[in-house]
């Protein structure tokens, strides 16, 4: 490992490390704009420029050389530090003055730098460039006259989201960033340029205007869109989330989000409820919390009560449910609400074992019935990652694009049962195979454990069978005991005389004719319109909460702001109403909740990776039937966060069903 000495500090940097990367280590600053630790190397900015001996005597970009035995780095020299002046100097020559009305103030890396690294004065007075504004879709706002020509949203649509549809155009001072025919991006991972701009010319479109940062409260929380469990930090003002973006988690979503979990936030605070309804004669009404708890607890329903959870659940109110049906006499839990009923006897056989980060490792990959770009973004990005290194993957299904080059192997699911040769040979020479098993392919998933000796999936250190789970709260409800034998048919089939429904939206209400059905949630979707009873519960921005990601890694959540109107955290909903049920449940508080919830599942009281033994069933392994889609036919609209978000809206018309909207010129 070469040993290099920067500012008179002899450091040992790993082989292939750059010289500012070698700066980093020994703890020096290098200022940066084109340079990105998860892009290639572009080395166009030149505001990293450093002093390096042996060497020519002028200043080098640091981010394009590599870092060399017995180098002297020089990073706070007179020459370095004029150098940088003047390449500020040069970026600002055609910069607008747009900061007091630019929504990247106040955490801008060109302001930061200027100050930091700047002359203080220009000595340019000729005329500024203008540019003229470029269309990138409902998410990306842009301003391209503060363009430095950075190329970093170039970069990260071609080498991450895997969408190449923005580009640059023209050379010198005619070179302007564009997207295809200044089309909408179609990438469901667009927001991350506007993190990634280190100027104003890209901006988030829904936020703008909206705030400026130091104005916001930052919560840390987990986002639940979908089952990766995105690490979130929510900004809010007042009672109102107004943005939501990624924290760095390398062993979940590294620094990205998509664009569902960003901009879902303005759902929040539409078709919300807030206060109680009891359905008489056939129309929903305001009733206060005693009277529905009244109505609900005057049905005679013994023990014949069942909990659905819904996709957007955390483990607290799931477990609340849970001790109160089991008080009651009641074990009818499923969380599986739109009737898929895979064994789950072992959590292990139903699990992401490679990990998310492991995904990377795989060299050889088999995708069952998934479309991974939209059932799991981030997971898909990963994979992109293992094909750059020289994985090589097939899949079963309805051919679609994942960004990456597939083999397809059709679309029925008795191929399982006889692989082609070609799949065979590449898994017999991989040392790190992987299969991945969407929800569409779930109802084979004997077949494909039944692949996992003849393909090697299992080897010292590595397990290769992976399920990729949807819902935030699977994982979560899996743990907890929400899974029915035959999934919600046999909740059905029970005929429960009551029903809670824990936000609860996707089930076919039809089903449950002549039960009692009881909504706990926080929009006015699908189940309010079904309920009986209806009891306002927060959303994941409102509650302390715990959730299991697909992998099975336990995080927790924090509130970042308070339910509207009457709406209340839903275990105390569930707490209250044990109590006029005479059944009271044993915990006051969230940690008495978490202390019971630990000694029912203690998977759940530490966070991390759960730890699954090995032990699959021994299932039918016969596999056929026809994949005629997958079960999210529209990203944007997933949820009843997303339905009641006007971006989700215009994101999954403009984008998903083709539709062209005006855009009035600014």
């Amino acid at each position: 490992m070469p040993i290099v000495k920067v500012d008179g500090v002899e450091v040992e940097v790993p082989a292939g490390a750059t010289v500012l990367q070698a700066c980093e280590i020994a703890g020096k600053e290098i200022p940066r704009f084109c340079y990105h630790e998860r892009l290639s190397i572009a080395g166009n900015c030149r505001m990293c420029l450093v002093e390096v001996k042996p060497g020519p005597p002028k200043p080098q970009a640091s981010c394009a050389l590599p870092a060399a035995d017995k180098q002297e780095i020089f990073t706070n020299s007179p020459m370095v530090k004029n150098a940088r002046e003047g390449v500020m100097e040069f970026l600002l020559i055609n910069h607008p003055l747009d900061c007091p009305i630019c929504d990247q103030g106040g955490e801008c890396d060109l302001q930061d730098q200027s100050l930091a690294y700047g002359r203080g004065q220009s000595r340019y007075d000729e005329n500024k460039r203008a540019v003229t504004e470029k269309y990138m879709g409902p998410i990306v706002k842009t301003v391209m006259t503060r363009c430095i020509q950075c190329t970093r949203c170039i970069r990260f649509a071609e080498e991450v989201a895997g969408v190449e549809e923005i580009g640059a155009i023209g050379r010198g001072e005619d070179m302007q960033i564009v997207s295809y025919l200044e089309h909408a991006v179609t990438s469901e991972l667009s927001g991350n340029v506007v993190d990634l701009c280190p100027v104003g010319a890209l901006t988030s479109k829904p936020y703008a205007f909206e705030a400026r940062p130091w104005e916001l409260r930052k919560t840390l929380t987990i986002d639940v869109m979908d089952a990766v469990g995105t690490n979130i930090r929510l900004d809010s003002r007042g009672r109102q989330v107004l943005r939501a973006v990624p924290r760095i988690n390398e062993d979940v979503n590294e620094e990205w989000a998509s664009d569902k979990t960003r901009h879902a936030v303005d759902g929040l605070v539409r078709r919300r409820l807030d206060k109680p309804y009891i359905r008489k004669n056939g129309r929903l009404t305001e009733a206060s919390w005693d009277a529905a708890f009244l109505a609900i607890s005057q049905v005679d329903a013994g023990s014949n009560i069942a909990a659905i959870a819904g996709d957007l659940v955390d483990c607290e109110t799931m477990y609340a449910a849970k001790a109160l049906l089991g008080s009651l006499g009641s074990t009818l839990l499923e969380g599986r609400q739109t009737g898929m009923d895979y064994d789950t006897t072992n959590l292990a056989a139903v699990n992401f074992n490679t990990t998310i980060a492991g995904t990377e490792k795989a060299d050889v990959i088999l995708i069952v019935g998934s479309n991974v770009r939209w059932e799991a973004p981030l997971v898909n990005t990963r994979i992109r990652k293992a094909i750059k290194k020289g994985a090589k993957v097939f899949a079963i299904g309805p051919e679609t694009e994942l960004t990456y080059k597939v083999d397809w192997l059709g679309e029925d699911l008795g191929v399982l049962g006889n692989l082609p040769d070609a799949v065979t040979e590449a898994f017999a020479k991989a040392e790190r195979p992987m299969m991945i098993v969407g929800g569409a392919g779930l109802k084979s998933l004997g077949a494909a454990l039944a692949l996992v000796s003849p393909l090697g999936l299992i080897k010292d250190g590595w397990n290769g069978f992976n399920v990729l789970h949807m819902a935030a709260s699977r994982m979560g409800g899996l743990m907890l005991g929400y899974a029915q034998k035959g999934g919600i048919a046999d909740v059905v089939a029970a005929k429960p005389k009551l029903a809670f429904f824990l936000g609860a939206d996707e089930v076919d209400f039809a089903a449950f004719e002549g039960t009692f059905k009881i909504y706990i949630g926080h929009h006015g979707d699908k189940g309010a319109a079904a309920a009986d009873v209806v009891l306002p519960g927060a959303s994941y921005a409102e509650k302390s909460g715990t959730y299991v990601n697909l992998e099975g890694r336990v995080q927790r959540g924090e509130r970042a702001v308070f339910p509207p109107g009457d709406a209340r955290e839903d275990w105390t909903i569930l707490r209250a109403l044990s109590g006029m049920m005479g059944k009271t449940l044993p915990f006051d508080t969230l940690e008495e909740l978490r202390a019971d919830m630990a000694t029912d599942t203690p998977a759940l009281a530490t966070l991390g990776l759960a730890t699954f033994d090995w032990a699959p069933p021994a299932l039918n392994a016969a596999a056929s039937g026809e994949l005629t889609g997958y079960p999210i036919k529209d990203f944007y609209l997933t949820n009843a966060i997303c339905r009641a978000s006007p971006t989700m809206q215009r994101c999954s018309a403009e984008l998903v069903h083709g539709v062209d909207f005006a855009e009035a010129a600014e």
